[in-house]
């Protein structure tokens, strides 16, 4: 049996939410990816293009500081990675978090919370921050009300 981590990054708390249910029903560890500084309402209004959030998704380059550096990532063979979809693509921090670890042999499956998009190029952006062998799964969309069950349920269809 592999061991597992459930790492996230939440600016509303949404996502830590799903995360908290996914890690009780994969028997995994728990890590929040914060950021260095945290996103406040005004830098998450995606109506304005001079908010952080929106400078930040519209440079491709940009990656947002990590206050807490160590998930221990070399413990664990799968890594379930959430966050919110920003502009159709995980936000550039999630970027941050996989390009600072060595991912290389790990299965890493995605996971997102979504106002109403789906992953868009959210897999196609996140694979030029990983290693050729790192295997990169596009999970699934977890909105709504999750139960433990149906949140275990998929976990166990993915036969990890």
């Amino acid at each position: 049996m592999s061991k597992k981590l459930v790492a996230y990054f939440s600016a509303t708390g949404t996502t830590a939410k799903v995360a908290a249910i996914l890690s009780e029903a994969a028997n995994a560890d728990l890590f929040e990816i914060a950021p260095e500084v945290p996103y406040t309402k005004a830098d998450l209004n995606w109506m304005d293009k001079k908010s952080r959030s929106t400078i930040e998704m519209n440079d491709k380059a940009f990656r947002p500081a990590i206050a807490n550096k160590d998930a221990g990532i070399e413990d664990y063979d799968v890594i379930f990675l959430g966050f919110p979809i920003w502009w159709y693509v995980a936000p550039t921090i999630i970027n941050t978090f996989l390009e600072q670890y060595d991912f290389s042999g790990k299965k890493i499956v995605l996971f997102a919370t979504s106002g109403g998009s789906g992953f868009g190029k959210t897999l196609d952006e996140l694979k030029v921050s990983v290693s050729s062998s790192t295997e990169l799964i596009q999970g699934k969309i977890l909105n709504g009300k999750q139960t433990l069950k149906s949140v275990a349920a998929w976990v166990d269809s993915l036969m990890l």
